[in-house]
């Protein structure tokens, strides 16, 4: 995967802007630790960070494509699964081709098909294209959001990037943070409004959508992709098979790389039909025995108590299937001091206060995973694709009025201090965001109530939770070099399963059935049924205790930023609660991560000089 960024300005000669065009890319050196490219001209520059994947040689960004008069340069961030269908068609048209990299197709696709070429295109990308020609500046995202792609507009300049410290970089981009900012950190975070940057002016590209900007029209943008509603006409069998051959055909189509590849195994149902795809794909080509990866944190074993959220441990399913598939297995144990300090590095990854320590063990994770692989696949999405979450079950959180994940909304207003009180009504802003979700679900006319409900659900799931763990799981691979393909967000799978009825979905009597029916005969039996668990996140006691005390000595430091946010005596008071325990987002998130989100919120205001308005 690779680091793009770039600006386009019409009253400025940016062939003297090698150096900041430099910098800015310099930011996104972590995604593409492997080269460097840039490229100039009179009203446009565009830079690229590389990590090799696929073909070495043939795969140099900027790419420059000349037919005739016309120039096009491509920066690009992705991978495609379908590369070999599409430049097929495009040698039928007679393009021919220099290299077998993806990225080569994907500029030629552009110069055949302008922007409509992304409708073509089954993979995970941000694209940026400048055509000489017309002046104008191609951006485009993924439909489901896997890559990252910010920008800023400021008078007549556009500036892009994978990363928002790519735009900081340039000197008409400031870290302001106003009003929705503040909303959406304590209102919405650690997810964020769909095309917000959090920061004031930065916007990012939606899922799905494409961007044009050139001098006669300014900016336009048009979405290319969205779900659509539809009767489910498959019978249950139907359904088990299609669902089968779209998740195998998703797992073999990601496996294509010139660089090693693993997986994660968590000995959880996702993962665990990844790992069994490809492992047995490269026993049947005659390749090195497949590596797989789990996390864990020492004395976990000691501290573990059995949840409704988290039943079990995962390390013996870990071993049971690495056992049973016959991986090279490396288990990765982090300990609770190494997962506070990476707190401050998982926030410059992500640019913003994140999922505290479920972002830092993960980034930690990542770094030991690169040593061995530079790509991975990832069990990511399968529950929100398929309905694995406790909130698709439970009445009370099938009927909240709100996002499912986040009930404590009340708290959450709570927590800021009275100046802010008294300039942001914090529930109206969630509820307007959720009304404005609700807004876009695609509706099946006549459908039955509560399987609309369901469907509201599905959308709010795929379009927010969905897109913090992308965000994340983005960000923290990224962070090291490593590439992280996610199978179970294939359009085709998302799109398929989109419609199939929740009584199908649930098939068997449990969450994911339809998934669990179509993988049965893949993988030991009790793996099949077993019930699920979450990414898991420390148990040691002195974790929470670390983060009290950190957090009291920020807010004692004269120098601290977060009392301009908050107020103090509502968080002291709170903890102070031997009964405290906030659901502060989803599953995983509670006390501990919340104080620790705090904490990175600190971080954050200072180390990007963030300036409150």
């Amino acid at each position: 995967m690779c680091g793009i960024a770039g600006w386009v300005d019409w009253e400025a000669d940016l062939t003297r802007e090698r150096a900041l065009l430099e910098e800015m890319t310099r930011r996104l050196s972590d995604r593409g630790p492997d080269a460097e490219g840039y490229w100039t001209s009179r009203h446009a520059a565009i830079g690229h960070r590389r990590l090799i994947v696929v073909d070495p040689a043939g795969g140099w960004q900027p790419m420059i494509k000349r037919y005739g008069e016309r120039t096009y340069v491509l920066t690009y961030n992705g991978e495609l699964y379908n590369t070999a269908e599409v430049r097929a068609e495009l040698e039928a048209k007679g393009h021919r081709f220099d290299s077998y990299s993806d990225t080569e197709v994907v500029l030629v696709a552009y110069i055949e098909w302008g922007p409509d070429c992304v409708e073509r295109f089954n993979g995970i990308y941000a694209i940026g294209i400048w055509s000489e020609y017309d002046q104008s500046l191609f951006l485009a995202r993924d439909r489901m959001g896997v890559k990252p792609l910010f920008y800023c507009l400021r008078g007549g300049t556009l500036i892009f990037g994978s990363e928002i410290k790519a735009l900081l970089a340039h000197p008409r981009v400031e870290a302001v943070l106003d009003r929705d900012g503040v909303a959406e950190i304590f209102g919405l975070g650690p997810a964020r409004t769909p095309g917000k940057g959090v920061l004031k002016g930065i916007a990012e590209v939606r899922p799905g959508y494409w961007l044009l900007y050139d001098r006669a029209n300014g900016l336009k943008q048009r979405q290319y992709w969205e779900l659509e509603s539809r009767p489910h006409t498959d019978g249950l069998e139907t359904t088990v098979e299609r669902v089968r051959e779209l998740v195998v055909d998703a797992i073999r189509r990601q496996l294509v790389s010139d660089v090693p590849v693993c997986t994660f195994l968590s000995g959880g149902l996702d993962s665990s039909v990844i790992s069994t795809v490809a492992a047995r794909d490269y026993q049947a080509e005659g390749k090195e025995p497949l590596r797989t990866f789990s996390i864990d944190y020492r004395d976990n074993d000691k501290y573990f108590k059995p949840s409704a959220f988290q039943p079990n441990p995962d390390q013996p399913w870990i071993e049971r299937m690495a056992g049973f598939l016959g991986t090279r297995h490396f288990p990765v144990v982090v300990d609770t001091p190494e997962v506070y300090e990476a707190l401050r590095g998982a926030v410059l990854a992500r640019d913003l206060p994140g999922m505290a320590d479920i972002d830092s063990s993960l980034w930690l994770f990542c770094r030991e995973i690169k040593k061995e692989a530079t790509v991975a696949l990832s069990g990511e999405c399968a529950d929100e694709v398929f309905g694995g979450y406790p909130w698709f079950h439970r009445p009370e959180a099938v009927a909240a009025d709100t996002f499912p994940w986040s009930l404590a909304v009340d708290f959450r207003s709570r927590l800021l201090a009275p100046e802010w009180r008294d300039q942001i009504d914090l529930r109206r802003y969630v509820t307007d965001r959720y009304r404005e979700t609700l807004a876009e679900v695609p509706r099946l006319p006549g459908e039955d109530p509560t399987e609309e409900r369901r469907r509201e659900l599905f959308y709010l799931n795929l379009h927010w939770f969905m897109q913090v763990l992308l965000d994340r799981k983005d960000r923290m691979s990224m962070a090291h070099g490593l590439e992280v393909r996610v199978p179970y967000c294939d359009h085709r799978i998302v799109e398929y399963v989109w419609n199939i009825p929740w009584a199908m979905k649930t098939c068997e009597g449990r969450e994911k059935g339809i998934l669990r029916r179509a993988v049965a005969d893949m993988l030991p039996e009790d793996v099949v049924w077993r019930k699920k668990s979450p990414y898991p996140k420390t148990h040691n006691p002195d974790y929470f205790e670390r983060v009290k005390r950190e957090l009291q000595t920020i807010l004692e430091a004269p120098d601290n930023r977060l009392r301009e946010l908050i107020d103090v005596s509502t968080l002291a008071a709170a903890v102070q609660q031997p009964d405290f325990n906030v659901p502060w987002f989803g599953q995983l998130m509670t006390v501990p991560q919340l104080l620790a989100y705090l904490i990175q919120l600190e971080i954050w205001l200072k180390e990007y000089r963030v300036v409150i308005e």
